[in-house]
């Protein structure tokens, strides 16, 4: 099975000049908690509802003034529209996320796909069990 088959398309976007407050308004109109971050149709990034939390409201930043570019984790993971879907869910699992982008072949963003989604191939309850062990392994407290 292809991501393309399971993907959730017509994803909702922030630009990296947003404020985090039209971000996270976003993320409550939507009930999501993360947003691709694009500078036209070129994924840049991604914002999560903890990035925001962490990198900007722990720090007492302003929501109105602080843009998500300044919060965003400016390297995302993402895979193609035509990958496997056992391979991004290995990815998935290895690298500890929920979500990834999704890509079309002119690295357009076009979806994004989430465990969930992933759920959604019964055939593949084992693979699903495994990366929902591997996403949710604790990591070490940040101390830096």
């Amino acid at each position: 099975m292809l991501i393309r088959e399971i993907m959730t398309r017509d994803v909702e976007v922030v630009a990296p000049s947003d404020t985090i407050q039209r971000a996270a308004k976003l993320m409550d109109d939507l009930n999501v908690g993360v947003l691709p971050v694009c500078e036209g149709p070129k994924l840049v990034g991604l914002v999560t509802d903890r990035d925001i939390t962490v990198r900007a409201t722990s720090v007492g930043k302003s929501p109105s003034e602080c843009k998500v570019a300044e919060v965003m984790t400016d390297d995302p993971r993402f895979c193609y529209e035509d990958d496997v879907v056992s391979d991004v869910s290995r990815l998935m699992g290895d690298m500890q996320i929920r979500r990834v982008p999704v890509l079309d072949n002119q690295d357009k963003l076009i979806g994004i796909v989430s465990l969930g989604d992933i759920a959604t191939d019964t055939d593949r309850a084992q693979s699903i069990a495994d990366t929902l062990g591997q996403v949710s392994e604790p990591s070490a407290p940040d101390r830096a």
